[in-house]
Protein backbone atom coordinates (compact mmCIF):
# COMPACT_ATOMS: atom_id res chain seq x y z
CA UNK A 1 0.00 0.00 0.00
CA UNK A 2 2.83 2.31 0.60
CA UNK A 3 3.54 2.73 -3.36
CA UNK A 4 0.59 4.44 -4.20
CA UNK A 5 0.95 7.80 -5.15
CA UNK A 6 -3.01 8.02 -5.65
CA UNK A 7 -6.12 5.76 -4.71
CA UNK A 8 -9.88 6.22 -6.21
CA UNK A 9 -12.86 5.26 -4.65
CA UNK A 10 -16.08 4.62 -6.04
CA UNK A 11 -19.09 6.42 -4.17
CA UNK A 12 -21.87 3.80 -3.85
CA UNK A 13 -21.26 0.60 -1.79
CA UNK A 14 -17.42 1.64 -1.33
CA UNK A 15 -17.94 5.05 0.02
CA UNK A 16 -21.53 5.32 0.99
CA UNK A 17 -24.19 2.37 1.70
CA UNK A 18 -26.47 3.56 -0.74
CA UNK A 19 -26.42 0.35 -3.75
CA UNK A 20 -30.59 -0.34 -1.93
CA UNK A 21 -31.14 3.20 -1.83
CA UNK A 22 -30.63 3.85 -5.61
CA UNK A 23 -32.30 0.66 -6.36
CA UNK A 24 -35.54 1.94 -4.35
CA UNK A 25 -34.94 5.21 -6.04
CA UNK A 26 -35.83 3.73 -9.43
CA UNK A 27 -38.92 1.57 -8.41
CA UNK A 28 -40.26 4.85 -6.85
CA UNK A 29 -39.91 6.66 -9.90
CA UNK A 30 -41.26 4.16 -12.59
CA UNK A 31 -43.87 3.09 -10.31
CA UNK A 32 -46.52 3.95 -12.69
CA UNK A 33 -44.89 1.94 -15.63
CA UNK A 34 -45.26 -1.82 -16.39
CA UNK A 35 -44.02 -3.85 -13.48
CA UNK A 36 -42.79 -6.18 -15.67
CA UNK A 37 -40.49 -4.06 -17.61
CA UNK A 38 -39.22 -1.95 -14.14
CA UNK A 39 -38.60 -5.72 -12.71
CA UNK A 40 -36.73 -6.25 -16.06
CA UNK A 41 -34.96 -2.85 -15.58
CA UNK A 42 -34.22 -3.37 -11.88
CA UNK A 43 -32.45 -6.60 -12.47
CA UNK A 44 -30.15 -4.73 -15.08
CA UNK A 45 -29.24 -2.15 -13.00
CA UNK A 46 -28.61 -4.23 -10.49
CA UNK A 47 -26.29 -6.51 -12.68
CA UNK A 48 -24.21 -3.05 -14.17
CA UNK A 49 -23.27 -0.86 -11.39
CA UNK A 50 -21.33 1.95 -11.76
CA UNK A 51 -23.21 2.83 -15.47
CA UNK A 52 -24.66 6.39 -14.96
CA UNK A 53 -28.07 6.95 -14.48
CA UNK A 54 -28.42 8.84 -17.62
CA UNK A 55 -27.48 5.72 -19.38
CA UNK A 56 -29.89 3.68 -17.56
CA UNK A 57 -33.26 5.46 -18.01
CA UNK A 58 -32.40 6.25 -21.56
CA UNK A 59 -32.14 2.22 -21.45
CA UNK A 60 -35.55 1.46 -19.74
CA UNK A 61 -36.81 4.02 -22.53
CA UNK A 62 -35.86 2.71 -25.17
CA UNK A 63 -35.04 -0.94 -24.80
CA UNK A 64 -36.92 -2.62 -22.06
CA UNK A 65 -40.29 -0.62 -21.73
CA UNK A 66 -40.89 -0.81 -25.82
CA UNK A 67 -41.19 -4.89 -25.08
CA UNK A 68 -44.07 -4.67 -22.56
CA UNK A 69 -45.57 -1.43 -23.82
CA UNK A 70 -45.77 -0.96 -27.98
CA UNK A 71 -47.32 2.28 -28.20
CA UNK A 72 -44.36 4.15 -26.53
CA UNK A 73 -41.36 5.92 -28.08
CA UNK A 74 -38.54 7.85 -26.69
CA UNK A 75 -39.31 11.53 -25.40
CA UNK A 76 -36.66 13.62 -24.31
CA UNK A 77 -39.05 15.46 -22.08
CA UNK A 78 -40.39 12.28 -20.29
CA UNK A 79 -36.34 11.73 -20.23
CA UNK A 80 -35.79 14.67 -18.61
CA UNK A 81 -38.87 14.40 -15.96
CA UNK A 82 -37.38 10.92 -14.64
CA UNK A 83 -33.73 11.88 -14.41
CA UNK A 84 -35.12 14.80 -12.22
CA UNK A 85 -37.55 12.57 -9.95
CA UNK A 86 -34.55 10.29 -9.50
CA UNK A 87 -32.49 12.81 -8.28
CA UNK A 88 -34.97 14.33 -6.10
CA UNK A 89 -35.66 10.71 -4.48
CA UNK A 90 -32.01 9.99 -3.93
CA UNK A 91 -30.80 13.49 -2.37
CA UNK A 92 -32.53 12.90 0.67
CA UNK A 93 -32.21 9.16 1.38
CA UNK A 94 -28.51 9.81 0.43
CA UNK A 95 -28.00 12.00 2.93
CA UNK A 96 -28.88 9.10 5.97
CA UNK A 97 -26.82 6.81 4.59
CA UNK A 98 -24.40 5.40 6.54
CA UNK A 99 -20.39 6.26 5.69
CA UNK A 100 -17.67 3.98 5.64
CA UNK A 101 -15.20 3.54 8.95
CA UNK A 102 -12.04 4.95 9.13
CA UNK A 103 -11.77 7.60 6.87
CA UNK A 104 -9.96 9.86 8.57
CA UNK A 105 -7.52 7.47 10.47
CA UNK A 106 -6.87 6.13 6.50
CA UNK A 107 -6.41 10.06 5.47
CA UNK A 108 -3.77 10.35 7.90
CA UNK A 109 -1.93 6.70 7.18
CA UNK A 110 -1.43 7.77 3.90
CA UNK A 111 -0.46 11.20 4.23
CA UNK A 112 -0.86 13.74 1.27
CA UNK A 113 -1.69 11.60 -1.65
CA UNK A 114 -4.39 12.39 -3.96
CA UNK A 115 -7.93 10.66 -2.81
CA UNK A 116 -10.41 11.20 -6.15
CA UNK A 117 -14.30 9.97 -6.32
CA UNK A 118 -15.01 8.67 -9.51
CA UNK A 119 -18.75 7.62 -9.55
CA UNK A 120 -21.47 6.47 -11.29
CA UNK A 121 -23.53 9.13 -9.85
CA UNK A 122 -24.43 12.82 -11.03
CA UNK A 123 -21.33 14.98 -10.28
CA UNK A 124 -23.44 17.72 -9.15
CA UNK A 125 -25.34 15.90 -6.74
CA UNK A 126 -22.21 13.89 -5.14
CA UNK A 127 -20.74 17.28 -4.36
CA UNK A 128 -23.46 18.66 -2.94
CA UNK A 129 -24.16 15.05 -0.92
CA UNK A 130 -20.38 15.16 0.34
CA UNK A 131 -19.80 18.15 1.58
CA UNK A 132 -23.20 18.29 3.39
CA UNK A 133 -22.07 14.55 4.83
CA UNK A 134 -18.36 16.67 5.57
CA UNK A 135 -16.67 14.61 3.08
CA UNK A 136 -15.49 16.69 0.39
CA UNK A 137 -12.61 17.64 2.43
CA UNK A 138 -10.76 13.90 2.48
CA UNK A 139 -10.85 13.67 -1.30
CA UNK A 140 -8.48 16.63 -2.40
CA UNK A 141 -8.56 14.86 -5.37
CA UNK A 142 -12.15 15.79 -6.57
CA UNK A 143 -14.93 14.21 -6.77
CA UNK A 144 -16.11 13.66 -10.12
CA UNK A 145 -19.63 11.44 -11.37
CA UNK A 146 -21.96 11.03 -14.43
CA UNK A 147 -22.47 12.18 -17.83
CA UNK A 148 -19.40 11.30 -18.27
CA UNK A 149 -18.05 7.73 -18.01
CA UNK A 150 -15.35 6.10 -15.62
CA UNK A 151 -12.66 5.65 -18.02
CA UNK A 152 -13.08 8.91 -19.55
CA UNK A 153 -12.93 10.82 -16.20
CA UNK A 154 -9.87 8.48 -15.45
CA UNK A 155 -8.06 9.38 -18.84
CA UNK A 156 -8.96 13.19 -17.95
CA UNK A 157 -7.51 13.21 -14.92
CA UNK A 158 -4.48 11.18 -15.74
CA UNK A 159 -3.67 13.46 -18.28
CA UNK A 160 -4.51 16.35 -15.80
CA UNK A 161 -1.67 14.77 -13.36
CA UNK A 162 -4.28 14.37 -10.81
CA UNK A 163 -3.73 10.37 -10.96
CA UNK A 164 -0.51 9.78 -10.09
CA UNK A 165 1.06 6.28 -10.91
CA UNK A 166 0.83 3.54 -9.18
CA UNK A 167 -2.50 4.37 -8.48
CA UNK A 168 -4.70 2.14 -6.55
CA UNK A 169 -9.20 2.06 -7.03
CA UNK A 170 -11.41 0.45 -4.88
CA UNK A 171 -14.90 -0.67 -6.28
CA UNK A 172 -17.76 -2.51 -5.98
CA UNK A 173 -18.52 -3.51 -9.56
CA UNK A 174 -17.37 -5.51 -12.97
CA UNK A 175 -17.44 -1.99 -14.28
CA UNK A 176 -15.21 -0.46 -11.69
CA UNK A 177 -12.53 -3.37 -12.46
CA UNK A 178 -13.23 -2.86 -15.88
CA UNK A 179 -12.42 1.17 -15.34
CA UNK A 180 -9.10 0.50 -13.47
CA UNK A 181 -7.90 -2.59 -15.95
CA UNK A 182 -7.99 -0.37 -18.94
CA UNK A 183 -5.76 2.39 -17.47
CA UNK A 184 -3.39 -0.09 -15.82
CA UNK A 185 -3.97 1.14 -12.46
CA UNK A 186 -4.68 -1.80 -9.49
CA UNK A 187 -7.91 -3.07 -7.64
CA UNK A 188 -9.06 -4.02 -4.86
CA UNK A 189 -12.96 -5.17 -4.98
CA UNK A 190 -14.99 -4.37 -1.75
CA UNK A 191 -17.71 -6.26 -1.18
CA UNK A 192 -19.51 -5.81 2.26
CA UNK A 193 -22.27 -3.36 0.30
CA UNK A 194 -22.01 -4.80 -3.02
CA UNK A 195 -25.13 -6.18 -5.35
CA UNK A 196 -22.68 -7.41 -7.73
CA UNK A 197 -23.79 -11.16 -5.77
CA UNK A 198 -21.20 -13.13 -8.27
CA UNK A 199 -18.44 -10.84 -7.35
CA UNK A 200 -16.66 -14.12 -5.37
CA UNK A 201 -16.19 -15.69 -8.74
CA UNK A 202 -15.90 -12.99 -10.60
CA UNK A 203 -12.77 -12.06 -8.13
CA UNK A 204 -11.09 -15.74 -8.52
CA UNK A 205 -11.76 -15.66 -12.19
CA UNK A 206 -9.68 -12.04 -12.18
CA UNK A 207 -7.37 -12.51 -9.29
CA UNK A 208 -8.72 -9.96 -7.63
CA UNK A 209 -7.92 -9.30 -3.89
CA UNK A 210 -11.24 -8.92 -2.22
CA UNK A 211 -11.97 -6.41 1.05
CA UNK A 212 -15.34 -6.53 3.42
CA UNK A 213 -14.91 -2.69 3.37
CA UNK A 214 -12.43 0.57 2.67
CA UNK A 215 -11.45 0.17 6.37
CA UNK A 216 -9.59 -2.76 5.92
CA UNK A 217 -6.74 -1.36 3.85
CA UNK A 218 -5.68 0.15 7.17
CA UNK A 219 -4.09 -3.57 7.89
CA UNK A 220 -2.28 -3.62 4.68
CA UNK A 221 -0.03 -0.25 6.19
CA UNK A 222 1.39 -2.36 9.60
Amino acid sequence: MKKYKSIIFDCDGVILNSNKVKTNAFRQVFEKYNINAVDEFIKYHRSNGGVSRYIKIEKFLKNILPKYDKNRDFNKDEFSMLLQSYSNQCKESLLKCEITKDLSILRKITGDIPWIIISGGDQFELREIFNKKGLTSFFNGGIFGSPEKKTEIIKREIANGIIQFPALMLGDSKLDHIAAKSNNIDFLFVYRWTDFKSYNDYCIHNSIKAIESVSDIKEFFK
